[in-house]
């Protein structure tokens, strides 16, 4: 890409070594604008390319592979470290760098170049956009199916305020909470792209990115994410009041749901403050902010996320294999991004789940209905993200012509909702006449073919404007007087190869063969000798020419106008706008939840204000759909929280040998609780499910390096989390807990915590274990119930049926599961003998019938 001189002296990587005088002009500006976006890459535009210098080139050569050279930057300076790439590359470098967690400062050229140089003077250019995670509004640099947050926080002792937001589509969301674990809680639910929080002054400005360590960061702050360190000064109580009030134009913050949370509410002001600060020349954009408790919705914390792979895999952390992708895919991008929500955010209210419910039945029972909304929704935009840009007037003509196609459906729309009778037809029976009119209004302003470049002109359709049809027929003349010039000129001159033709640099031009160029009559005026041709002009043609370049330059500037005119009269549209597409959004989802209940057989779950949890011939979607069709095989639950009647225990003490099925039975039971809180279908033949307040898992440990901590120790910290959080309204699912001590602690640890889930807590538990002792228990705690995985036991082999059934397992087949992965036969035929021996002497269980009662 770039050519360098050999040198033996290394190029200069840091710019504060050097003398700022002794560099040329054009380091010098860029030196002035790094200094001002110190804490950001800044990205030069130097002709066709954007370039980096100092240490930012060695950053940019490193994280996306750029070729990295030096360049000469005055003869006191010799050599500085240089890389780049060319300018119609940057939406996809800036995309790998903001992957990476890097924010970007461009700074473009703002002025014809040509015009600069033919005065002399250096070309004009300043920072015209500034990138970070949280703030990207471009098409190119967003995942349509992913919402971006940006987050901001404000932490008082063990009190925490926080704001989210999500620019590209203007939402706009506060909280206020106790407990920094919940906290920490929270951040890992949102994903954000990037989190603000309050810094020193000395350390303001400063980018922390993932994985990097800092002891800025408290432990409440997972290393995942991007942090943004701004000064306290940005969070000031009163200052983000009056930011509220003023940015919104209120009088009162009641409206917001935050008037009382001092805390929230300071988030939100930074958060408003960064968005201003980063958003250069743009329109600050986003809906009237809503207040969120965290009890507003079934709470699933990470880790339970995590062990359900509700949005990706825990081995790979990919899409496909999660239960996301095992649902239809929503047929709008909208659509796509509030699925997420509504799987990680399940509802609390049996009316507002029997809403959701209500239509996919009614979907599900009419094909004819699911194939005209499917046809119709795959033909609408992305109403979101581009009323959005609309009101920050950063919408091309494109934009627009997306969102007039779009709302020319919404008449369709409305008559198909018309077929239904539930919550979420209604919300679309009657869509807004304004937001048809709008897009008839839209659609006989532009043209059909519209290009990317707004400043280019051919957007706007004759007739629109008197003026702009008044320009286009003077420039239509001139170009007809221009294409019989050439005739006109071969029949004054006789020279039939005589060409009218124009090149940017030089303007019209009349050319002629070199040996015909004597031929030239007295008024062809000489420009250029080329070495096949002679270029002349005439004053008449230099005047048509003058006349034309300045029509069409006027002509551009007033399309654009006319064009931003329209832009700002569909801007007063954008709410109306943005709530068509929440609704159109929410009857994507329950489309795609209809129609996977169909292909895959779910059934409608009857949703209980009782604490029953009962399940018939459930299944796990993701697991059946990774098995040949009619493989799986189903099991059911039934568990009642504080039930005092045998048949139907509050916690089963499930047990069973490895690879049995014990861990796919108990993610099945935590989906289906998810997917029908979620308004969903579930896979079973039938339901009843009461309301979960939270779902709570512990499936598997590993060492936690950082931390120091053991196998054990993160298990314990996990169930103790679950133990002093967990209600009687709470699904509980554990596997394995104890296993990372000795036998006989961890028995005893497993014994104790199962006791406490069933007597103290109460909430709906299954412990599956490989310790076939603690079916003692049963015995002795009246809400508790064994059930097994079958096994068939051959005499060189075991079957795993996947089987769950009532009773309790005599062994744990350890032994025989080890020979099944291929342990030398003598290791195994010598464990079967010590394993006599030891269960022989053993006392365990007569240690455990000894227990007391209470």
């Amino acid at each position: 890409m770039y050519n360098s001189k050999r040198s033996n002296v290394s190029p200069h990587t840091d710019h504060r070594l050097l003398d700022f005088e002794d560099l040329t002009p054009m380091y010098r500006h860029y030196i002035n604008i790094k200094e001002e976006y110190i804490s950001s890459l800044l990205l030069y535009r130097v002709g066709d390319f954007f370039e980096c210098f100092f240490q930012d080139a060695v950053t940019v050569s490193k994280e996306v592979g750029t070729f990295l050279t030096s360049k000469e930057a005055g003869k006191k300076i010799g050599r500085i470290a240089l890389t780049g790439f060319p300018h119609h590359s940057l939406d996809r470098y800036a995309k790998l760098l903001i992957d990476r967690g890097y924010s970007i400062a461009i700074c473009d050229q703002v002025e014809d170049s040509l015009e600069a140089l033919s005065q002399g003077r250096m070309v004009e250019r300043r920072v015209t956009k500034l990138l970070t995670p949280g703030t990207l509004m471009d098409d190119e640099l967003l995942v349509p199916e992913n919402s971006n947050f940006l987050v901001a926080l404000t932490i008082r002792d063990n009190l925490w305020g926080l704001a989210y937001a999500d620019i590209s589509t203007g939402e706009f969301c506060t909280t206020q909470g106790v407990d920094l674990s919940n906290l920490k809680s929270e951040l890992l639910r949102l994903q954000p792209a990037e989190v603000i929080i309050p810094a020193n002054d000395i350390d303001s400005g400063r980018m922390i990115r993932p994985g990097e360590e800092s002891s800025l960061l408290i432990d409440a702050f997972p290393d995942c994410f991007c942090y943004s360190l701004r000064t306290k000064t940005t969070f000031d109580l009163n200052t983000a009041r009056e930011k509220l009030l003023n940015a919104f134009k209120v009088s009162s913050l009641e409206g917001m749901g935050c008037h009382d949370l001092p805390l929230a509410i300071s988030a939100a002001g930074g958060l408003l403050k960064y968005i201003e600060d980063t958003q250069i020349d743009q329109q600050l954009t986003l809906q009237l902010p809503k207040n969120y408790n965290l009890n507003d919705f079934l709470i699933i914390d990470y880790q339970t996320r995590r062990n359900l792979e509700i949005t990706k895999t825990i081995k790979n952390s990919i899409f496909k294999g999660s239960l996301l992708s095992t649902i239809q895919k929503p047929k709008t991008s909208m659509g796509a991004r509030d699925l997420q929500r509504w799987l990680i955010e399940p509802l609390l209210s049996i009316e507002r789940i029997t809403e959701r419910q209500d239509t996919v039945e009614e979907l599900v029972e009419d094909i004819t209905l699911r194939h005209d909304l499917k046809k119709l929704l795959a033909s609408i935009h992305d109403l979101e993200r581009i009323s959005t840009k609309v009101t920050s007037e950063t919408a091309n003509a494109r934009h627009l012509s997306c969102l007039a196609n779009s709302l020319l459906k919404l008449k369709d729309l409305s008559k198909l909702a018309h077929r239904g009778k539930s919550f979420y037809f209604k919300a679309l029976q009657n869509t807004p006449k304004e937001l048809e009119k709008l897009g008839i209004y839209i659609r006989s302003h532009l043209i059909e073919s519209l290009p990317v470049k707004l400043k280019e002109g051919g957007i706007i359709k004759d007739g629109v404007n008197a003026e702009l049809d008044n320009m286009r027929s003077q420039i239509e003349d001139d170009r007809e007087w221009l294409s019989n010039l050439e005739a006109t000129e071969r029949q004054k001159t006789g020279i039939a190869s005589l060409k009218v033709s124009y090149s940017k640099s030089f303007g019209f031009y009349i050319s002629l063969p070199r040996s015909k160029a004597s031929q030239a009559p007295a008024y062809f005026i000489r420009r250029q000798t080329l070495t096949n041709e002679e270029r002349f002009i005439t004053p008449e043609l230099k005047e048509r020419e003058v006349r034309i370049l300045n029509a069409q330059k006027n002509l551009k500037k007033l399309e654009y106008k006319v064009f931003t005119e329209l832009r700002s009269k569909v801007a007063k549209k954008g709410y109306a706008v943005y709530q068509i597409a929440k609704s159109i959004a929410a009857i994507d989802i329950l489309l795609s939840f209809a129609i996977t209940a169909v292909e895959k057989n779910y059934c409608r779950p009857q949703i209980l204000e009782d604490q029953l949890l009962k399940i018939n011939n459930g299944r796990h979607p993701v697991v059946e759909e990774l098995l040949p069709p009619g493989s799986f095989v189903p099991n059911s639950v039934s568990l009642k929280s504080s039930s005092k009647v045998l048949e139907e225990p509050n916690l089963i003490i499930l047990t069973g040998p490895n690879s049995s099925g014990k861990s796919c039975y108990l993610r099945q039971i935590g989906v289906i609780q998810l997917l029908a809180q979620a308004g969903s279908f579930v896979p079973a033949t039938s339901a009843q499910i009461g309301i979960a307040d939270r779902i709570f898992t512990r499936v598997g440990a590993v060492d936690d390096l950082a931390t120091g901590q053991s196998t054990f120790m993160v298990e314990m910290n996990e169930t103790a989390n679950i133990l002093n959080h967990a209600t009687e309204k709470s699904l509980i699912l554990l596997d394995e807990v104890g296993r990372g001590t000795s036998t006989f602690d961890g028995l005893s640890i497993a014994w104790a915590i199962a006791e406490y889930l069933s007597e103290e807590i109460g909430g709906k538990t299954i412990f599956a274990t490989h310790y076939h002792e603690l079916n003692e228990l049963a015995s002795k705690v009246s809400r508790v119930a064994n059930f097994q995985t079958i096994v068939e036991e051959k005499p060189d082999s075991l079957i795993f049926l996947h089987q769950i059934r009532p009773g309790g397992a005599k062994k744990s087949y350890g032994i025989e599961v080890a020979k099944l992965a291929g342990l030398p036969s003598s290791v195994t035929t010598r464990a079967k003998k010590i394993m006599e021996k030891v269960s022989q002497s053993s006392r365990i269980i007569l240690k455990l019938n000894e227990l007391e009662d209470n």
